[in-house]
């Protein structure tokens, strides 16, 4: 049996490989450096060209036959932004946190399962790792195409767990057992461009954007459901070509997000801000990105094995939660039950993003506690 890997070690080392989506190269290797003494086979590809790529993605695997047991992660992180105090690749510990990009969502996570594993022997049954370095981007070459892999060779695990930061003021308060939808859109309203003087020489696109926008506000889409909260439309933006104070635009373009839960779907949704779109602004052009369904995990073994081992080593049992925001979830729930579980997530995507290194070792032997229960 290989030496046990310390996860805050392994953490720290991924942190430091800068690796902003999309990602691919390095990182994988310190992480396939990790795997392979543990006796994984690491399969490795990298897809698409930019600005969505290239991308690289990793299915490892240990062991044959049932049940198989995987976890979901990735290996890409946002932009480290200004204002670290210090560099944000170095991975520091400092008063019992490690600081860096990547050390909250979700570099920890994958360190302290790949840890949890190097203290488990071969036994029967199959253990996966699916690790992306497109889930903060568009994930167009990321976990669907893992999917597709997986797909092809006929590979289906029996459960997924995906290490995203989901605990919230301590660790093991929460596991995410479903999550909402989301789609984005962008609403394009033309117009004629003109002196603001001459107002009969042109077309204001902004007054019918306007309508449209309140009445996309006064939509009320569902009261939600036990599981999930009501839907929400939320507009982000709203732009046109010039700024003059003396110009009538040409065009205007109104972005909004609307968040949905499982009563919604993205290509219904779609068509309703279409329909309201061309009633209050003729000519109106919507342009849409669905990305991801909502989905809900049913009650089963998942559920049982993950609060069982939270209970064990934290003494509390977790809310089971569908808040906040997507996850890859979205789609590797084609294959078979999916269940979120990780780190607490106050400083996921902020400058000194970090983790309590104490709850990354407890993390490790929570995974550990799961996967035990899982493949013996």
């Amino acid at each position: 049996m290989a030496e046990p890997i310390d996860p805050v070690e392994l953490a720290a080392k991924l942190i430091s490989v800068p690796s902003v989506t999309p990602a691919s190269g390095e990182v994988f290797d310190v992480l396939e450096k990790a795997l392979t003494p543990l006796g994984f086979t690491c399969h490795r590809w990298v897809m698409g060209e930019a600005p969505d790529g290239p991308t690289e993605n990793m299915v490892a695997i240990r062991g044959e036959g049932g049940p198989h047991f995987g976890f979901a992660g990735h290996l890409d992180v946002v932009p480290a932004g200004e204002g670290w105090n210090g560099d944000p690749y170095s991975a520091q510990i400092q008063d019992g946190l490690l600081i860096g990009r990547g050390a909250n969502d979700m570099k920890s996570a994958i360190a302290s399962y790949v840890a949890a594993i190097s203290r488990i022997e071969t036994g029967t049954g199959t253990l996966s790792l699916l690790i992306t370095g497109d889930e903060e981007g568009y994930a167009t070459y990321g976990t669907p195409r893992i999917i597709d892999w997986l797909n092809e060779r006929q590979i289906r695990p029996d459960m997924i767990l995906i290490g995203e930061p989901t605990s919230v003021d301590r660790l093991g308060d929460t596991v995410k057992i479903g999550r909402r939808g989301s789609v984005n859109m962008w609403i394009d309203v033309p117009g004629v461009q003109g002196h603001v003087a001459y107002p009969h020489r042109a077309t204001n696109p902004i007054p019918p954007l306007a309508r449209v926008i309140a009445a996309l506000d006064a939509v009320h889409l569902d009261n939600g459901t036990d599981q999930f909260p009501p839907s929400n439309l939320e507009f982000t933006a709203i732009e046109t070509p010039t700024q003059a104070s003396n110009v009538i635009p040409g065009s205007a373009t109104g972005q909004l997000n609307i968040r949905f839960n499982n009563l919604q779907k993205g290509a219904d949704l779609v068509r309703m801000v279409e329909q309201i779109a061309e009633r209050e602004a003729p000519g109106a052009k919507v342009r849409a990105r669905i990305s991801g369904e909502a989905f809900l995990t049913p009650p089963g073994q998942l559920y049982d094995v993950i609060v069982e081992a939270i209970e064990e080593e934290t003494g509390q049992k977790p809310e089971l939660s569908t808040s906040g925001g997507t996850s890859d979830g979205r789609f590797l729930i084609q294959l078979c039950p999916v269940v979120d579980f990780g780190l607490p997530n106050a400083t996921m995507h902020k400058v000194g993003e970090c983790a309590a290194v104490e709850d990354i070792r407890a993390l490790s032997r929570i995974y550990e506690r799961i996967v035990r229960k899982v493949v013996g």
